[in-house]
């Protein structure tokens, strides 16, 4: 498996990258702050599960479909740009889309989110170009390398899942304090709505390279 320098490197790497500010931090905050803590929690979940989809479809090679066919990338891509827009758009039309302060959210609607969230993460190419050019770097070629992708990908996984939880946790605290304020129920709804459609449109504006 890694040398102890290798993995180090790794851990390194993948902590800068999973801080910096993108699709997946954006849209849990955004969740947190419109929603509350139980629905950006969840949705940081499910963003994990469509990470681990990524790192079994990178170990398998199948992202590198994604890579050299145009079609499959604009396919998947235009999907989840759609999808992204219809959350936004929905949030933006509902009118009771968020959490009462101190009310508890049926579990089928965390359920809803829940797989929202793997959805946001599973339609992106992106994330498969990016797992593509990533976790290869670190792999040792005496070893084999699916097994090796499995593990780094399940690592990184691991480290956004907490990441991401603890944005998730300060995002709801956010919204509830947010919240208390008169009139700021309905700002908030619209702002959220407003970020998810632009998730969407900069993911239907990204390229394959």
């Amino acid at each position: 498996m890694l040398e102890t320098a290798q993995m180090s490197w790794f851990l390194v790497a993948s902590l800068a990258l999973i801080v910096i500010p993108g699709q997946d931090n954006i849209y849990i905050i955004t969740r947190g702050i419109a929603q509350g803590r139980k629905a950006a929690l969840v949705s940081a979940w499910g963003v994990g599960l469509g990470l681990l989809i990524y790192t079994s479809l990178t170990a398998l090679g199948l992202s590198a479909l994604l890579k050299e066919s145009n079609p499959a990338f604009a396919a998947v891509k235009y999907v989840g740009a759609a999808y992204l827009t219809y959350l936004g758009a929905r949030m933006i039309l509902s009118k009771g889309s968020l959490t009462i302060l101190g009310e508890e959210r049926p579990e089928v609607r965390l359920r809803a989110i829940f797989f929202q969230g793997v959805a946001s993460n599973a339609l992106n190419p992106k994330v498969a170009l990016f797992f593509l050019a990533f976790l290869p770097q670190f792999v040792s070629p005496e070893e084999n390398p699916t097994w090796q992708l499995a593990v780094l990908g399940s690592i990184f996984t691991l480290l956004t899942l907490v990441i991401t939880s603890l944005l998730a946790y300060f995002s709801g605290s956010l919204g509830d304090w947010l919240r208390r304020k008169p009139g700021s129920a309905r700002v908030l709804q619209w702002l959220a709505g407003s970020v998810l459609i632009g998730l969407g449109v900069r993911l239907a504006l990204a390229t394959q390279g």
